[in-house]
Formats: C-alpha cells, structure tokens, sequence
C-alpha cells in the first residue's frame, strides 16, 4: 500500500478570488488537495468549492494584520476525483484593505485501499525570526504507509524554502520533499507552500511539530494533514436459512481508527437503521457484526455503514446491492429468528379511532379530540402444510413483547411493518394440511433497537447437528457459530 505524489498546478492568486488549475487533467480515485492560504483585515475562512470538503481551516502568526506582518490562515479542502473534474473557485470576502489570496492544487494516487482518509492539525509560530516551529494543537494517529502533506501560510511575500521538516515523537518519516512555494504581493503579501513525506516507523498518536528554516524573517501558521488508504469494507452475507437474514459485517476498522459504526439498509433513497446497529462503540475492533432479518423482499437493496474515526470525521461506505427472494409471505419474529411461510388471503380494512367529544355551544358543535390512532385489523393468512402451521403457531406463541413482522414477497408499503398481536383464530381445513388463520391485529412500532436479531435458532442447530460434540467438533468459538450459515 502506497500513496504517491502525482503533482500539483501553478499557485493562483488575486485580491479575494482564485480559480487554480490542476496539474493535469484528474483521475478517478486520485485525491486532490486544494491549499488556500489568505490575508484579510477580518481573517474570515474562505469559501467551500463545489464538492470539496474542508478538512481543516486555522489563523495564526499573531499580531495585527498589516503589511508583512500579523496572522495568515491556512486553509485546505479535500475531494476524490471522479475524472473530469472541474477546477474549483474559492474565495475570500472582497474590500478588505490589504487582503490576498493564494490557491494550489495537489493530486496524490493510491496503490490499493477502498479510499481515503485524512485527518487534520495546525499550529502557529509567533515568534519572528529565520527558524520557524509549529507545533500542532492536536494529535494525529500515525502508522506506517501514512502520507503527510503540510503547508504554510507565512506572513512575508518572499519564496524559497531553504529547509523545511515534520517531526511527531515515536514516528519516523522519510526526507521531507519541497512541493511548492510562492508569494502573493497583491496586498499586503503572503507566502504559502508545501511539502511531504512518508511515514516508515512508529506508531502513535501525537501531535506533529512543523518546522522551517527560512531566508528572511516571518511569523505564521502551518497546517497538517495525515492521509491514508482506506481500509474498511462493508460486507453482507446472505444466509440461506428460512426466515431470510444477513449477517452484516465491517472489517478493517482498526487501520482506519474507527470508534463508532452505525448500519443502514437502503431502499432507493430510504435508510433504514439496522437492528442494534447505531451508534455502536468499537474502540479496539477491528470488525462489527450484525443481523439483519428484517430486509425487504423482491426488491434490491445495499447496505451503508456510518464510521466515525478517532477524530470525530465521519465515513460512509457501502455495500454491493442484493435481494432477497422468498416463494411466500413472510411472518416472522426478527429479534428470536423464527418465521413462517403463509399467505394474505384477505386483509378487508384498516380501522383507526379517535377520542373526540362533541359540545354543542350556541347551536355550534365544537368537537375536541386526540390524535388518530393507528389502524387495526383483521388479517386472514393461510398456511399449506401441517409444518407451516407449526411454525406459524411457535412464531405466535413466543412474539417479542407481542409483536411479529409481516412482509410480502414482494415488499409493499401497504403491507410490510410491524403489528401487535391482539387475538387470533385458526380454521384447518381437514381433508387437506390447509389451515386459514385470522389475526386481530393493531399497528406497532418495531422492537427497541437495543435487541439484536437472532443468527440463528436451536432449531437450526438441531436440524445440522445430532450431540453437542459433533457441534464442538466444527466450532471452536460462539463467534464461529454465530458466522455459519446452517441452511447450506
């Protein structure tokens, strides 16, 4: 896994409005760095190109903002390119005395990894004088393989960097290389530029310190910014056991610092959190594993994992789309893992009441209420066998706080969600195993997230396995028989 410098544009710069250039034309997957550095009488951040993402934004140098003196920020903006990427505007407000801007565009590319990820820190060095030191206010996670590109933003318009270095205590970088550097004199000056290096020792979590030795004296600011290939995935694995599931894991985590995942089955543009996955804590895990046995059927969907590293930014990765097929409707208790086959026969209406009083007040009626409730009904479903009616009878007897999850084979909003229990009635049919079952039901929410969908079921264990020793014969850990798929 490496990551390597591609290039960089020319340094565009104005009063209070750039558009740079990029090197050459952008690749897709290539990560570009957009590096602002401004002067301005109010110090304000310059503005977001188009689909850019700031990573980080600091002021410093200290003093009053004058003609080669006082603060300048440093300002940089991510975005992984698509290919044909348009060149990016940014700004800073215009009619402050004295203000200049300065852009550059880098394009970094990467061996392998699912993406990017990149974290941010600054510094500033108040002190003037030849020999600049930055020490950066945050700590930044460092590994081997990692990429550091940082910038200054120096409050002289003169160029060169006659020695420029990173240093971060118990990490090893390789020799730092120059990239760029420029001065804006269309104010009261500037000077930015760049450099980077690889790390290829050490592993921690501290704060870079920015160092510069320089041909004239300056104050200013530096900025950071740590960047490494991707690591994390997202991966379903459908079972083929009755009712359907999938067990849903995100793997690399560790490498990506990642503290917090939450998951999402998406329809469409429909997120649906999955069953106590949102917020989870995986401080120290490399992998997070979750069932899902609530997907709709018949229709095609993905999953998206929501990461949050270390430093509080926060991931999307997504999955490859699936569907699920059934040959029936389902009824089901997501959070036990049992279900049944059955059919709607008929589903005659969807009652709903409100509470309301009616007051006749001079002749007027005044009608005062509560909400309206949710419907309830009477569902007749059926089933075709004596073993689907046993099924169908253990998915009942042993609901979830009462509730059960019916679905249609081919998902549909009128249909699919969660119901109450109230009474039900069975009617078999006794020349044939066909059984009609009537279900007085009432609207619900689903179960509490707190409670985890079932991998799987006694039953399934009973139906692949005759003594407990066979079954320690094939799995050594709980974990291993959570991950099997007991319906191959």
């Amino acid at each position: 896994m490496t990551i390597s410098y591609v290039g960089q544009g020319g340094t565009a710069k104005a009063a209070d409005t750039v558009t740079p250039a990029y090197t050459q034309p952008p690749s897709a997957g290539q990560l570009g760095i957009l590096q602002v550095v401004t002067g301005h009488p109010d110090d304000p951040q310059p503005t977001t190109p188009s689909g850019w993402t700031l990573a980080g934004s600091f002021s410093g140098g200290g003093g009053a903002f004058g003609a080669g003196t006082g603060p300048r920020r440093i300002t940089m903006f991510v975005r992984e390119m698509t290919g044909g990427d348009a060149q990016p505007t940014t700004s800073i407000p215009s009619g402050g005395t004295g203000s200049d801007i300065a852009a550059t565009i880098a394009l970094l590319s990467r061996s392998a990894g699912t993406g990017w990820r990149w974290a941010w820190a600054a510094g500033e060095d108040t002190t003037a004088g030849t020999s600049f030191s930055a020490a950066c206010t945050d700590a930044l996670t460092w590994a081997v393989g990692d990429f550091a590109w940082w910038g200054y933003a120096l409050a002289d318009s003169s160029t060169g960097f006659p020695a420029i270095g990173i240093t971060a205590a118990g990490v090893t970088f390789d020799t730092a290389a120059a990239r760029f550097s420029s001065g804006g004199t269309t104010g009261n000056g500037l000077r930015t530029g760049a450099a980077s290096a690889n790390v290829t020792a050490g592993s921690a979590t501290v704060a870079p310190t920015v160092t510069a030795t320089f041909s004239t004296s300056t104050t200013g600011a530096a900025g950071v910014l740590r960047i490494r290939e991707a690591s994390a995935t997202v991966s379903p694995d459908p079972q083929t056991v009755f009712p359907p599931r999938n067990l849903v894991s995100a793997a690399g985590l560790a490498a990506d610092d990642i503290v917090s995942v939450s998951y999402y089955r998406q329809v469409g543009s429909t997120l649906t959190p999955v069953r106590a996955a949102t917020d989870v804590d995986v401080t120290g895990q490399d992998v997070l594993l979750r069932v899902d046995a609530e997907q709709p059927f018949g229709v095609p969907y993905e999953y998206v994992a929501v990461l949050t590293d270390v430093n509080g930014l926060t991931w999307e990765i997504h999955s490859s789309t699936f569907t699920s097929t059934v040959d029936s409707d389902v009824i089901s208790d997501a959070v036990r893992g049992t279900g049944a086959r059955v059919f709607i026969e008929a589903w005659p209406e969807k009652k709903r009441s409100r509470e309301a009083t009616t007051f006749n007040v001079g002749g007027r009626l005044v009608t005062v209420g509560r909400p309206r409730s949710g419907a309830q009904s009477t569902i007749t479903v059926s089933t075709d066998s004596t073993e689907e009616g046993d099924a169908l009878q253990e998915v009942l007897d042993g609901l979830t706080e009462g509730v059960l999850l019916l679905r249609k084979q081919v998902a549909d909003p009128r249909v699919d969600g969660y119901q109450a229990l109230i009474n039900d009635g069975e009617r078999p049919n006794w020349q044939i195993q066909y059984s009609e079952w009537d279900l007085e039901v009432a609207e619900s929410e689903a179960w509490p997230n707190v409670l985890e969908a079932a991998g799987f079921t006694l039953q399934d264990i009973a139906d692949n396995y005759a003594t407990l020793s066979d079954l320690a014969a094939d799995f050594a850990t709980l974990l291993d028989i959570a991950l099997n798929d007991f319906g191959g």
